[in-house]
């Protein structure tokens, strides 16, 4: 009965009746204009004390899965990768030291890589958080700033996606379940292992929600609106850029889907929509040129520039049975799996596909059950899509490759896609999975409360249901709104969320100490007395597999430059490399003679066999090509090292703790 009035009415309103209709509805609207403005008020507060407490209970969450670290925020790390934490300290450093001079990084450095410098925009120094905790970090360190950046990226993104869910008329419920989905996502755990820029997740959401509201008008009817939206659009994606670039490209590549998926559901609305979107997106473009097109062109037509990936293609991938084997940083998980969890390929920050069997069970089924609404259906799109590039070019599954081609396998030839790091899409596609559960508990919900689902989608000012009856956007209407009641039913959707999410708690992420700066560091550079920017040789000589002097210089503030680094620059022909060109054969003897000095007892610290040292005039040849101010080992007098630089440089400067120094006159 309640269906067939509903098309007695649209009947009657196409008959002659919807005049008469308008009138009285604008009559009504005039007489409880400021009624309605007070319960707009009303729902305003009342969504902002909603947002507050979501943040609150994410950031008590974000708390316990950092705990370990807030031990000792200054001198713990994560315990998976310290290679990258000590490199990301560095950055932080770098940043607050440009901010301690008030001015702004600059984009490249020879505080890495002396005699030939670092370009920072092909990197991750994370310039945007680097210098808002800029004052935290010269208080306290840059590991306390990196600590909080963790628990903020954690909090910060599933507060984002809850928000974005909210906007798109997501029951708070279901917003709450989307949001700790994508922010407490495996994806996001696995990534806290070092890649702090992957981690810090929470402005993607926020560019797909931007890039959507401009193209189906939620943003406001007319022009003006489409501007201030697309402007919106292009900060967003500035500030993403001096986040890390990857991210924003994968972002780029959900709106792609979402907007195709889009096109074809609903063409006429997009025609509609054309010229506004196409204004706003001119804005989004000057907005992200203004802010961020100076150092996009430093990047590619800089002084240090390069091309290609420093990654072996189609080597970081996800592998298929990732999607259902937990790691050890889930709390629910086997030996077996945390073994082949350990032993994938692209170690454990890249292992990123587990969501788990019930989660994705239940991303389809939501799919399949309600796939008319349009909510459900981009999103569902958009997972599948990411999932499947998130595979790389061929096939991996159970740690064996295959030689099945997929569609990777096409894009990863392209320029800018030749740089992206496949398995990294999984973050985009656990947002996706978190939207589909959000908007699939509130369309089962509204059946399960016995009320007739008008399967409403809301795109804009439409808004119809199965019925065919237009109704308010956001499809809040009587009909498309859960009931208040809990009823049985809604105890079995309960359950059924709860099991899906289950198998994504996380464990608290182990922590290790970070390297501990060595005893007589700072008063081993205070007795050279350098000038400030006299390049070091210290050693070991830092690089990919040897960073920690990064930590001691990012933990001291000396050196002010170091020769090698760990960085990605121009190797061979212009080539993206890890380490660029790499250290000398010289260097690396070094390395090696310093890690046998300091474990004399490993033996794989020992000497390969046939490794001659090289003669002092090899080793001195090398010193006058890096030109150092001056040579620091950390090692003492009786050591190898500390023997075969005597031999070479004579009698030490300066040697105090566990440190010798050669100033070298060139400073």
């Amino acid at each position: 009965m309640v269906i067939k009035s509903e098309r007695n009415v649209v009947r009657d309103r196409r008959a002659g009746h919807g005049a008469a209709a308008t009138a009285a509805t604008a009559a009504a609207a005039a007489e409880t204009t400021p009624a309605a403005a007070a319960a707009g008020r009303a729902r305003g507060a009342d969504s902002s004390r909603i947002l507050w407490l979501a943040g609150l209970y994410y950031l008590l969450a974000a708390v316990v899965v950092t705990m370990w670290l807030w031990r000792d925020p200054a001198g713990r790390v994560v315990a998976v990768d310290p290679y990258d934490s000590d490199q990301f300290a560095w950055f932080f450093r770098y940043d607050a030291t440009a901010v301690a001079h008030l001015r702004l990084p600059a984009l490249t450095t020879l505080g890495m890589n002396a005699q030939h410098g670092v370009n920072l925009m092909w990197n991750t120094p994370m310039l945007l958080p680097g210098v808002l905790l800029a004052p935290l970090t010269l208080l306290a360190g840059p590991q306390v700033s990196l600590t909080l950046l963790l628990t903020v990226g954690f909090a910060g993104s599933a507060l984002a996606m809850f928000g974005v869910l909210r906007r798109w008329r997501a029951s708070v419920p279901a917003a709450a379940i989307g949001g700790l989905v994508y922010g407490f996502s495996p994806a996001l755990l696995q990534s806290a292992g070092g890649h702090y820029d992957l981690q810090f997740a929470a402005l993607p959401p926020l560019i797909v929600d931007a890039a959507l509201r401009l193209a189906t008008g939620r943003c406001g009817a007319g022009r003006r609106a489409a501007l201030r939206c697309g402007a919106l659009l292009g900060l967003l994606m500035a500030a993403q850029v001096f986040i890390t670039e990857e991210l924003l490209f994968d972002s780029g590549i959900a709106v792609a889907v979402m907007l195709a998926v889009l096109a074809a559901s609903r063409p006429r609305l997009v025609a509609a929509r054309i010229g506004d979107t196409l204004a706003g997106a001119a804005a989004a473009a000057g907005a992200l040129a203004a802010v961020a097109g100076y150092p996009l062109w430093e990047q590619f037509f800089g002084p240090v520039r390069q091309h290609g990936s420093p990654f072996t293609p189609d080597y970081y991938k996800n592998d298929l049975a990732g999607f259902v084997r937990p790691s050890a940083s889930m709390l629910l998980h086997t030996r077996a799996s945390a073994s082949f969890a350990s032993a994938f390929q692209g170690g454990l920050p890249e292992y990123l596909a587990y969501l788990g069997w019930p989660m994705l069970i239940l991303v389809v089924a939501a799919a399949v059950v309600f796939w008319r609404l349009l909510t459900v259906r981009a999103a569902a799109v958009a997972f599948a899509v990411l999932a499947v590039l998130s595979l790389g070019g061929t096939l991996l599954a159970g740690g064996h490759q295959h030689s099945i081609m997929l569609p990777w396998y096409w894009v990863q030839t392209l320029p800018v896609a030749g740089s992206a790091v496949p398995d990294r899409f999984s973050i985009l596609a656990d947002g996706a999975a978190a939207a589909v559960c959000a908007f699939g508990w509130d369309a089962a919900a509204a059946r399960l409360a016995a009320r007739p689902l008008a399967a409403r989608w809301s795109v804009g000012r439409w808004s119809v249901g199965r019925s065919g009856r237009p109704g308010r956007a956001g499809g809040r209407g009587r009909a498309g709104r859960p009931g208040r009641r809990w009823r049985p039913g809604r105890w079995v959707l309960a359950g059924v969320a709860l099991a899906a999410i289950l198998p994504l708690v996380p464990r608290p992420l182990a922590a290790a100490l970070a390297s501990p700066v060595p005893p007589g560091w700072t008063a081993t550079f205070a007795a050279l007395r350098l000038p400030p920017g006299s390049p070091v040789l210290v050693v070991p000589i830092p690089e990919s597999a040897f960073t920690e002097p990064l930590r001691w210089q990012a933990d001291t503030g000396v050196p002010s430059s170091l020769v090698g680094g760990y960085y990605i620059g121009p190797g061979k022909n212009g080539q993206a490399a890890t380490d660029g060109s790499g250290l000398s054969e010289e260097g690396r003897y070094l390395n090696l003679l310093w890690t046998r000095s300091s474990s004399p007892d490993d033996a794989t610290a020992a000497l390969p066999a046939g490794h001659g040292a090289p003669s002092r005039a090899q080793m001195l040849a090398r010193l006058a090509a890096w030109k150092p101010a001056a040579v620091v080992a950390v090692t003492t007098r009786g050591s190898p090292l500390g023997e075969y630089l005597t031999s070479i440089l004579g009698p030490p400067t300066s040697s105090t703790g566990a440190m010798m120094a050669w100033r070298l006159g060139r400073g």
